[in-house]
């Protein structure tokens, strides 16, 4: 595949991020209005997924009428051949074991037991959707922008280093006008303190390095892709987690990246280009 069709980064990410800005913070100037009612619940869960929905819908315009990325798109997007099952497992299992670590951990400084307990509930509400939809929904969109288009546009730019970088600001930076809708996510996030605001943010740096090593090691798999980000929104939820596990969590998946950059230096700093990303 040519790097040089994966040619717009600007474009694609200028629109990726302005688009659901405006749905946002749109959606959280409704979902403060009082008094509430359905009406304006049910608007502003619809705006929430219409921008959710932004990037994936940007990423198709540019790449389904190219044939050659629309063949390769669909050529990866459930092709498994010559994976090695590690990147599978490691997919499927990485933050369910990084987050019962972290509260393995965390009971050493007398934090409770009670942690790996399931929780029965979620931390958030979305509106009109259920919250398990939405942890299913929300990795299911983004991915088939963040991974069809988004980061191979800036991978045919930069290192595989740089360009998880590059998004990793702006994955954060687009996040932000969901701390503003009522009860959302990020918005009770906020709520809960600066600690964990700052954590969940820096937490999306390894989250990033380590799910485009799993991409690019897998052959740039789609699907691989998606269900990383759904595990790591689905295990981080289920279970009573302490906030400040997830902060210890944090650490356990930045150590990670940090083994990885340092074992695997050639894999994420040879220069820009895909012809190098293929399955390793």
């Amino acid at each position: 595949m040519s790097a040089n069709k994966y040619c717009h980064p600007i474009l694609f990410y200028g629109l990726a991020v302005g688009i659901p800005w405006a749905f946002w913070f749109t959606a959280a100037y409704i979902s403060h209005i009082t008094p509430s009612n359905d009406f304006r619940i049910t608007l502003a869960s619809a705006l929430g997924v219409i921008g959710l929905s932004g990037p994936m819908v940007i990423a198709a315009f540019l790449i389904f009428p190219d044939k050659e990325l629309r063949d390769d798109f669909l050529g990866r997007f459930c092709n498994f051949k010559g994976i090695k099952p590690v990147y599978l497992l490691a997919a499927c299992s990485l933050m369910l074991v990084s987050i019962l670590l972290a509260q393995a951990i965390s009971l050493l400084f007398g934090y409770s037991v009670d942690q790996f307990r399931l929780s029965g509930a979620f931390t958030f509400s979305a509106g009109i959707y259920p919250a398990w939809f939405v942890l299913i929904l929300a990795p299911l969109l983004e991915e088939m922008a963040w991974h069809t288009y988004g980061t191979d546009c800036l991978r045919a730019r930069f290192n595989l280093f740089t360009a998880s970088m590059i998004f990793g600001i702006i994955w954060i930076t687009w996040h932000i006008p969901l701390s503003f809708i009522k009860d959302y996510y990020q918005s009770n996030l906020v709520a809960s303190g600066w600690l964990f605001t700052v954590n969940y943010a820096v937490s999306i740096i390894p989250f990033v390095i380590l799910m485009n090593w799993l991409y690019y090691k897998t052959g740039r798999n789609i699907l691989v892709a998606i269900a990383f980000h759904i595990t790591a929104n689905l295990f981080n939820e289920i279970f009573m987690t302490d906030p400040h596990s997830k902060v210890i969590q944090t650490l356990l998946l930045t150590g990670l990246a940090i083994f990885l950059l340092i074992k695997e230096r050639n894999f994420f700093f040879n220069p820009a280009g895909l012809t190098d990303c293929m399955i390793h």
